[in-house]
């Protein structure tokens, strides 16, 4: 085999393995378009894991309980608001 070949066919395998890693896969084709249910089942897990990791950090001493307090009752809140809006929206489904 020549130089010339054998540098012209490692020329093609590296173009081929660049392309073959980086090649830009058809992701956003095969995703789904979210909807507001779907987002808002994910922020129901959030606000279920900072509740908690609240709890936690309040039984390690990290938090005094007037603050603990106040931060459990807006995320309690919050929380509620979300449930609510996650059961009309799953009614009407």
């Amino acid at each position: 085999m020549s130089d010339t070949l054998g540098l012209a066919l490692g020329c093609l395998m590296a173009i081929s393995l660049f392309l073959y890693t980086f090649w830009p896969e058809n992701a956003f084709a095969s995703q789904r378009q979210k909807t507001r249910l779907d987002y808002l089942l994910e922020r129901k897990e959030q606000l279920y894991e900072n509740l908690r990791d609240l709890n936690f950090e309040y039984r390690a001493g990290k938090y005094p309980e007037e603050d603990f307090i106040a931060q459990r009752t807006q995320l309690e809140n919050e929380t509620a608001q979300l449930l609510a809006e996650i059961d009309v929206l799953q009614q009407h489904a």
